[in-house]
């Protein structure tokens, strides 16, 4: 029998549930692994406990008389997935609020540690099952929008909300030669590793319910992060923010800063070098797809030009998004996005237009616009402090130029 704790919580494991047997239907089973896991959080905890099935239907509960009935929700609580076969449902386990109740983390915590303990041997576990979701969501594996958020509300995961994906290349840690005395296989180490920088993430963001971080393989670690202003105010700290351009670069510029913030965090943590891809958001679930394509072109060429330990974005990759991404809306869309500050410019665009097609030549310019030469300069100003770019750099003309280009 193992032992382990849970703040002043004294886990004792042992086999509570034996193997199912042919003569156990699975809807026996899950009834079996019910009545367990409310006895064990019960008595570690308690607290209300009840299980429900996928239609809401009571399967067991502390509350006597309460099997059969449908369930109806009252009160703080926490809810864990339960799944075993081809049955599923949810734990639900009620908070107390007298002075001194366990957190509801630790009380989460606890509650998945035994569900994961009674339902190891029947398949999959809960982790392995979000893994499993969030990756073949962002690869568009999956594109039915209704079993997508029945899947993710059995595990524990809020897809409603406005999210876009952070995407973390942490191989060089997670991967790393294995034979170096850690204890488990090799594959036990990189999980291991994996779920380290998941509860850094999750730590760092402070919100578990905001953040969803999930290891998708390869030594990457895709974020799902809440990416609406109420959870990303904290990372804004512009005094007046611009009008935003399309909603799919909305808070980008607050993403990015709460990257960067966690790059360092998880940098010192782990010693080694990571790199962080930001992608737009984009509206419902199976955005989330595009917004991991937007990460991942972001991550890959940014790390090939700009190097690691950085955090890449496609409106900071520079002429290389417009080299490098094979997406003609993407590479559209950044055109858009780069030139949006100057629409209500036309000055300033005539002036830009005017400049490539007198190659670059500002003499040739300031006469064919019949404008001195300290105007020009004026103008080329205005545009590089709106859009970032100063046309008398050559990366940044070139930059402009394509965007032109593409926008037209």
């Amino acid at each position: 029998m193992k032992a382990s704790t849970v703040g002043d919580l004294r886990l004792d494991w042992q086999p509570l549930v034996p193997g199912p047997t042919p003569s156990h239907s699975a809807g026996a089973r899950l009834e079996r692994v019910a009545r367990a896991a409310i006895g064990r959080i019960g008595e570690l905890l308690a607290v209300p406990v009840t299980v429900i099935d996928m239609q809401g239907l009571v399967v067991a509960s502390s509350d006597a008389g309460q099997e059969g009935r449908a369930y109806e929700r009252g009160g703080a609580s926490v809810t864990v997935p339960l799944r075993v076969g081809a049955q599923a449902g949810q734990v639900i386990v009620g908070l107390l609020e007298h002075d001194g109740a366990t957190p509801a983390r630790v009380v989460h915590a606890l509650a998945e540690l035994v569900v994961g303990q009674l339902v190891g041997g029947q398949g999959q576990s809960l982790i392995d099952r979000k893994n499993r979701l969030v990756h073949d969501l962002l690869l568009g594996l999956i594109t039915d929008e209704p079993a997508i958020l029945r899947e993710a509300g059995l595990l524990g995961m809020d897809l409603n909300q406005a999210r876009a994906v952070i995407l973390i290349d942490a191989a060089e840690y997670i991967l790393r030669d294995s034979s170096d005395g850690g204890a488990g296989s090799a594959d036990e180490q990189v999980q291991q590793r994996a779920r380290a920088i998941i509860r850094g993430v999750v730590s760092f963001f402070h919100l578990p319910d905001d953040t969803i971080c999930a290891y998708i393989g390869d030594g990457q670690l895709a974020i799902l992060k809440a990416s609406n202003t109420r959870n990303l105010a904290c990372w804004d700290d512009r005094a007046d923010r611009p009008t935003l351009q399309g909603a799919s670069w909305a808070n980008l510029y607050a993403l990015r800063r709460a990257s960067e913030a966690l790059l360092r965090r998880l940098c010192d943590e782990t010693g080694s070098a990571i790199s962080i891809g930001i992608g737009r958001y984009h509206p419902g679930i199976v955005g989330l797809a595009r917004s991991y394509q937007d990460a991942r072109a972001a991550l890959e060429l940014g790390c090939r030009f700009h190097g690691p330990r950085e955090v890449h974005g496609l409106d900071r990759l520079g002429v290389a998004a417009f080299i490098g991404i094979a997406d003609e809306r993407t590479k559209q869309d950044l055109a858009a996005h780069l030139l949006s500050p100057l629409d209500h410019e036309p000055d300033l665009l005539a002036t830009l237009l005017v400049f490539f097609d007198s190659d670059c030549n500002a003499s040739t310019t300031a006469t064919r616009l019949s404008i001195h030469r300290n105007t020009l300069g004026y103008r080329f100003d205005k545009i590089a402090s709106r859009t970032g770019l100063d046309p008398r750099h050559f990366d940044h003309a070139v930059q402009i130029r394509l965007a032109l280009l593409l926008r037209q």
